[in-house]
């Protein structure tokens, strides 16, 4: 790294190092939008309550400033003679050293960047080999669910515990047919893919990727980890766990600039033709003699990141990657393990509240709980949470929709209530509430959720809703006001 771009990317970090030790470590991290106020619809304003991390964590202040400090130097990358484009090349290629350290990648693993984990994961299904089958459980999130249309995919059933998780998946590889013409890859039955959640965006539950990882091997298939929501939490290996992909977005790694990473084997992606074609992606481009054009494509990432690069968004990421490293991901598994006890310690004192799970109370998660209340509509719940009491969460079924319907199969709720989505016909109008933190969330936040949950269950909502574009909303003018009077 030149001294020039050495000097950009280390700008704010004597503050930030500063902040870093000792017991600071023990505060949450400094993150955009913490000092933010809100109304609420019974007068006042209170600062804003983001517990919806799950669904795109705020900014660190740290990302924040980093990007702040090298955008005065921002140019194009690779093809420029300028200073400020080398300098830029410089930075966007030392962040992808940044991320492969982050993620203990093989030195012979290739870290491409994305738009998102959504993208990244349509990149891989793009890159599948001829032949190639793919075993996913319904529970994925559809990022993972659905980009496979062009392969053979067996979509595996829900389990109820890490073993049967395992199990379910050595049965399924165990019993696949031979794809005729594709056995190149190693493997006399074609070769296959797995993909696997590392945390439910949905429970918070950790799913057992590292024996699911052998489970695959064992029987000739490879794996990526949808690593969306486990990267944000925990420290996530590469070379430990075993896998040969993994998948993550900015916006939930604290990073919400639109960038996205797949790292993991070079094989497939540098034998499969670019995701996108055009420049950047080419290496040498000439005509025919007959009037056509042929192409060399590039063999390294360039090979799947045409035309030109969000730069931002990549040395966002590698910013938060060097911010969770430096602040200790030991510290901030611990405060985040002790909020997530706060929160299912709060709910579980409420007799109205089920918390939802596929594997039980006992098993370990990072800091997303779904959960609904009895006698409550799920949208309504959420629209009190934010008007009265500032809080932000997530209602609805989190795009993870087979596995919220499995979880809510016996949970009917009341039709045409405020808020309450539509069903198919045949169907139950189902939603949940999802309560998601992280290294930035405050205590004060987790406290005050637990509280606004007690209330509303203890003595209804204070204001009146009805649903306005599909949304519970509160409703305003005089009549809501005198009704929240009268109450």
């Amino acid at each position: 790294m030149s001294a020039s771009l050495n000097a950009v990317a280390t700008a704010t970090n004597a503050t930030i190092a500063a902040a870093a030790q000792g017991p600071a470590c023990a505060e949450p991290l400094a993150v955009l939008g913490r000092d933010v106020t809100v109304p609420l619809v019974t007068g006042g304003e209170v600062t804003y309550a983001a517990l919806d991390y799950a669904a795109s964590a705020p900014a660190l202040q740290r990302v924040w400033d980093d990007v702040a400090a090298y955008a005065p130097y921002y140019g194009s990358v690779h093809r420029g003679a300028g200073y400020l484009s080398q300098l830029s090349t410089d930075l966007f290629e030392q962040s992808r050293v940044t991320v492969a350290e982050f993620l203990d990648c093989r030195p012979s693993d290739q870290v491409v960047f994305t738009r998102s984990t959504t993208d990244s994961l349509n990149l891989l299904a793009a890159v599948l080999p001829a032949g190639c089958q793919v075993f996913v459980f319904e529970t994925e999130h559809h990022a993972s669910l659905l980009p496979w249309t062009n392969a053979q995919v067996s979509y595996l059933d829900a389990p109820r515990t890490p073993d049967e998780a395992v199990a379910i998946l050595e049965r399924a590889l165990a019993d696949r047919d031979p794809s005729p013409g594709s056995s190149s890859w190693g493997d006399p039955k074609g070769p296959a893919l797995v993909c696997v959640t590392g945390a439910s965006n949905v429970t918070g539950e950790l799913w057992p990727v590292k024996e699911l990882t052998a489970a695959a091997h064992a029987h000739g298939a490879r794996i990526v980890l949808d690593a969306a929501q486990l990267a944000p939490h925990h420290p996530v290996s590469v070379r430990d766990l075993d896998v040969d992909w993994v998948a993550f977005s900015g916006h939930k790694l604290y990073a919400p600039f639109g960038s996205g990473v797949l790292a993991g084997r070079a094989d497939w992606l540098q034998a499969a033709d670019p995701y996108l074609a055009g420049g950047g992606a080419s290496r040498k481009v000439s005509r025919r003699e007959d009037g056509g054009v042929d192409v060399e494509w590039h063999t390294t990432a360039a090979r799947h990141e045409a035309g030109s690069p969000n730069v931002i968004g990549v040395y966002s990421i590698a910013s938060a990657c060097r911010a969770l490293t430096e602040a200790g991901f030991e510290n901030l598994v611990a405060r985040e393990q002790r909020l997530v006890a706060r929160v299912r310690e709060g709910l579980a004192s409420v007799p109205q509240v089920k918390v939802l799970s596929l594997f039980g109370d006992d098993a370990p998660r990072v800091g997303v709980i779904s959960f609904v209340v009895d006698g409550w509509n799920s949208s309504h719940f959420a629209a009190a949470l934010s008007a009265e009491y500032g809080i932000g969460v997530r209602d609805g079924l989190f795009c993870a929709h087979p596995l919220v319907r499995t979880l809510l199969g016996s949970e009917p709720q009341a039709q045409g209530e405020c808020g309450a989505p539509e069903a198919a016909p045949g169907e139950r109008s189902l939603n949940a509430i999802r309560v998601s933190f992280g290294a930035g969330t405050p205590d004060e936040h987790v406290d005050r959720f637990v509280r606004a949950v007690r209330e509303l269950v203890a003595d209804g909502a204070k204001w009146q809703y009805h649903t306005e574009e599909g949304r519970c909303v509160p409703l305003r003018g005089t009549a809501a006001l005198r009704a929240a009077r009268r109450a």
